[in-house]
């Protein structure tokens, strides 16, 4: 069972802001009340997406040897006649 957040009233909030976010930062779940009753919860910070990771596609794509290649016939097709 997860242990319930501390919870701090607004006034202590903003005078350990910096601590209550360093907390946040290590995994904790913070709570903050007005005249006792929850109004907002401090959470850690979850990326919508993964790191990325260099050369995950290596040895999967081919390029074609003549891919640098401009003929007439491209350009006709690119800019017309």
């Amino acid at each position: 069972m997860e242990p319930a957040p501390e919870s701090y009233n607004i006034y202590d909030a903003k005078t350990r802001l910096s601590q209550l976010v360093a907390r946040a930062e290590s995994g904790e779940c913070v709570t903050i009340n007005r005249n006792g009753r929850p109004v907002a919860q401090l959470v850690p910070f979850v990326p919508e997406r993964p790191d990325r990771t260099p050369g995950v596609w290596a040895g999967k794509i081919r390029i074609a040897d003549d891919f640098d290649s401009f003929t007439a016939s491209d350009e006709e097709d690119w800019y017309g006649a």
